[in-house]
C-alpha cells in the first residue's frame, strides 16, 4: 500500500526571527497551528523534521498535535526529507514549513485530488500567498535529487532541483482555484512584522478551530493586513 505523509520542517535557529516555532500563537504556538491545519489533511502519517539543536524544544509540541519527531540536518533540509521517506517508509511526501500558521490544508487536499488523476513527481499550486501552499513530491524523486543536487540553495529549500529540471521529472505547477488567487500577498512569519501580521489575522478571526483559507483571503484582500 502506497504511503501519503505529511511532512512539516521546522527549527529553532532561524536568524531572523529565533525561536519562531515556538512563539505564542492562538493559544498555543506558532509550529503547532500549522501542525493543527495540517490534521485535516488526509494522510497516512505526520511528521515534524528539524535538527538535533532544536529536537528537545520541539518535541512535546510535535507529541502534543501527534507527530512523529525526526531529527535530521540542520542545512541540508533536503537530506532531512530523505531520513524521513527511508525511516517511515514514505511514498508521496506533502512538503510543509513550520513558519507558514496560515498553510491552507484545503489546498493540500485539493492538491491531493488533483494528483490522484494527473500523476507528476512534483506539484505545487501558484498564485496563492506565500505561507499557504505545500508541495507534493514523489519519493523516489526526492531521493533522487539528495543524489544529483549540488548546489545548497537546491538542497535548503528541497525541491528547486525538482521543478528546475522539467526534463528529469515530471512537474505540475498549476494556477491555484480562483478563489484563493492573491498574487504578492504573504501569510509566512520570517520576521517580527510578519508575526504582528499573522497575530492581527488570528485576533481578528481565529475562534479555536483552524481559520478557513478563503476568510483569510477575503481578509488580505480587504485591506486589513
Amino acid at each position: 500500500m502506497s504511503v501519503t505523509a505529511i511532512v512539516l520542517q521546522a527549527r529553532m535557529g532561524s536568524t531572523r526571527l529565533p525561536g519562531k516555532a515556538l512563539l505564542p500563537l492562538g493559544g498555543s504556538t506558532l509550529v503547532e497551528q500549522a501542525m493543527a491545519r495540517l490534521a485535516l489533511v488526509e494522510a497516512d502519517a505526520r511528521v515534524l523534521a528539524t535538527d538535533h539543536a532544536s529536537a528537545l524544544a520541539l518535541a512535546p509540541a510535535a507529541e502534543r498535535r501527534g507527530f512523529d519527531l525526526l531529527v535530521g540536518p540542520s542545512e541540508d533540509v533536503l537530506a532531512r526529507y530523505c531520513l524521513a521517506v527511508k525511516r517511515f517508509g514514505i511514498d508521496l511526501v506533502l512538503r510543509a514549513t513550520g513558519d507558514n500558521p496560515l498553510v491552507s490544508h484545503e489546498l493540500a487536499s485539493l492538491l491531493l485530488e488533483r494528483r490522484a488523476s494527473s500523476p507528476s513527481d512534483y506539484s505545487g499550486y501558484r498564485g496563492m500567498p506565500t505561507g499557504m501552499g505545500v508541495e507534493l513530491v514523489a519519493a523516489d524523486a526526492l531521493l533522487r535529487a539528495e543524489a544529483e543536487a549540488k548546489d545548497p540553495s537546491e538542497r535548503e529549500h528541497v525541491c528547486p532541483y525538482l521543478y528546475g529540471h522539467p526534463e528529469l521529472f515530471r512537474v505540475d505547477r498549476p494556477e491555484a482555484p480562483s478563489e484563493y488567487l492573491a498574487g504578492g500577498a504573504s501569510v509566512t512569519v520570517d520576521t517580527e512584522a510578519d508575526y504582528e501580521a499573522v497575530l492581527r489575522i488570528y485576533g481578528a478571526l481565529y475562534a479555536g478551530i483552524p481559520i478557513p483559507s478563503v476568510a483569510v483571503l477575503v481578509y488580505i484582500r480587504s485591506g486589513r493586513k
